[in-house]
């Protein structure tokens, strides 16, 4: 299982590249910090790994990842449904019953410190407890693949520390982890970083050229 980007870049139309000739391999194993300045297209390289958005030019090619778990940077939810009804959703959107699901759902809240709050409304949580239950729910699945949106963007330092480990641990036991952060902390936690700022276009110009995209 693994991810091969090949010389990736980057616009929106109309606008100069956010970056160019970007390439990586993510395999389980290894977490992979996706850092820079902010607008320089860390969430829009997830979202490119993901196939939501197609890149202005190189190849990313998956390999074995059948499920893509994405948590956003900002939080939502229902506001009067419990935060166990919401991790429990991915299973049973899969199949599995309600009874087989919620000892699932509780075990991933438990990684992040959460199952205490499995019968608290979602309106009823704090800012870092609904991003943590994103993560929760993200897991719960067992996806090949786990994109995180600034994962402790409202967590302190403590809690910004645990996250990062329970990350770790999931790229250990065969996940594709990368993380787009800015907090140097969660950097730090990470095996490997890329930093967007290495591949923004050179004063000048640019020499990317428009190429066939493949994204299996």
């Amino acid at each position: 299982m693994r991810v091969a980007v090949e010389g990736l870049a980057h616009r929106f139309e109309g606008t100069d590249l956010l970056f160019e000739n970007l390439s990586f391999v993510a395999e389980p194993g290894v977490t992979i910090a996706i850092c820079g300045p902010s607008g320089c297209g860390k969430s829009t390289l997830l979202s490119i790994l993901a196939g939501w958005e197609q890149p202005y030019a190189g190849t990313v090619t998956r390999e074995g990842v059948d499920r893509v778990g994405w948590v956003f940077q900002n939080p939502y939810g229902v506001a009067e449904r419990t935060a166990l009804d919401h991790v429990v959703f991915p299973l049973l959107a899969k199949g599995m019953s309600r009874r087989e699901a919620e000892p699932k759902a509780l075990e991933a809240m438990e990684l992040f410190d959460l199952a205490y709050a499995a019968n608290r409304r979602f309106c009823d949580l704090s800012g870092g407890e609904a991003q943590r239950l994103m993560l929760a729910r993200a897991v719960c699945s067992r996806p090949s693949m786990l994109l995180v949106d600034e994962p402790t963007a409202q967590l302190d330092t403590r809690t910004s520390h645990s996250v990062s480990h329970v990350l770790g641990n999931l790229a250990g036991q065969g996940m594709i982890v990368l993380v787009a952060t800015h907090d140097p902390d969660t950097r730090n936690a990470c095996d490997r970083v890329i930093d967007l700022a290495d591949y923004a276009p050179q004063v000048g110009g640019s020499t990317t050229q428009l190429a066939n995209i493949t994204v299996p």
